[in-house]
């Protein structure tokens, strides 16, 4: 019998769109796989995917922001005893966290940009201009602004608001970003990402042309290792299982500094997690496959 896998997409975030596609892609992998993939697609009830997702032998969680990625799903699923992709509850919740998941960087000895949270009572930053601002608990840059004067300062903040009662300002540190990813054991290869603007936004995520991808990026070799051995060491640490995306940037001192752990991260076949382990010769098939043997 083929193993039965419930690809649970959709879901109520700003993300609802990328998880679509994320879904979609792992539904055609898991066919070319040889398994029965059945569509769950989540609305925000939690009670309604349940029948659905007990009649399989794991869900692949293919959702992202929200609900989705920040325990709830997770717990609930394990809660019922039903087997998933990704990390547990614990993990989850703790990555959403910007800020608490930046503390452990900083614990572990590993620089990240300073920062400091507000909430609409404490609304000037007391940080040197220019900083980001953006929800401390969103992924896929979702309500990130880059504010270079205080005459921005008011929209950043109406923006981020619009998805977060508590707010991350942090430094803003010129420099390239670096994605990193990791299955399992295996940390693959750097993908650099240009985006055509200061800050790699959602239109540089999301809007095709808006943003190059360099993968290997040209990176030397220490540099290369370091970063790859932080992203394995946060990624224990944190408890997260499976596979991730770490996000860093890399200053023109020769400086990284850790961003974020996704546990998440997009898995179209375009994404970022995809290109990197295809960088190494593993196809998104057997990504795919890898990651729901891990769930089992």
């Amino acid at each position: 019998m083929p193993l039965k896998i419930g690809v649970l997409m959709g879901g109520v975030s700003e993300e609802k769109d990328v998880s679509l596609s994320s879904g979609f892609s792992v539904i055609k992998a898991c066919e070319r796989n040889g398994y029965k993939a059945k569509k769950i697609q989540f609305n925000g009830n939690f009670e309604e995917i349940l029948p659905d997702a007990k009649r399989v032998d794991i869900v692949f969680n293919a959702l992202h922001g929200g609900v989705g990625e920040n325990g709830q799903i997770q717990s609930l699923l394990k809660k019922n005893n039903i087997k998933f992709t990704g990390s547990n509850e614990h993990a989850s919740k703790l990555c959403m966290n910007k800020e608490r998941s930046k503390i452990i960087a900083q614990i572990l000895g590993m620089k990240t940009p300073s920062w400091e949270t507000i909430d609409k009572k404490h609304l000037k930053p007391k940080l040197n201009l220019p900083y980001v601002i953006k929800p401390n608990e969103q992924g896929s840059t979702v309500g990130l602004s880059l504010v270079e004067n205080q005459k921005m300062l008011k929209e950043a903040l109406g923006l981020a608001f619009n998805y977060s009662d508590n707010i991350l300002v942090e430094e803003y540190i010129k420099g390239r970003e670096l994605a990193v990813s990791i299955v399992g054991n295996d940390v693959f290869p750097i993908i650099e990402v240009v985006p055509s603007k200061k800050l790699y936004d959602y239109e540089c995520k999301y809007v095709p042309g808006k943003s190059q991808y360099l993968c290997p990026a040209d990176l030397d070799s220490v540099t290369d290792y370091n970063i790859k051995r932080d992203t394995a060491l946060i990624f224990e640490e944190l408890g997260c299982f499976g596979y991730g995306r770490a996000d860093f940037l890399l200053d023109d001192c020769g400086s990284y500094y850790f961003l974020e752990m996704n546990t998440l991260p997009g898995m179209t076949s375009t994404s970022l997690l995809p290109k990197s382990v295809a960088t190494a010769g593993v196809s998104f098939e057997k990504l795919i496959k890898n990651i729901i043997e891990m769930g089992l």
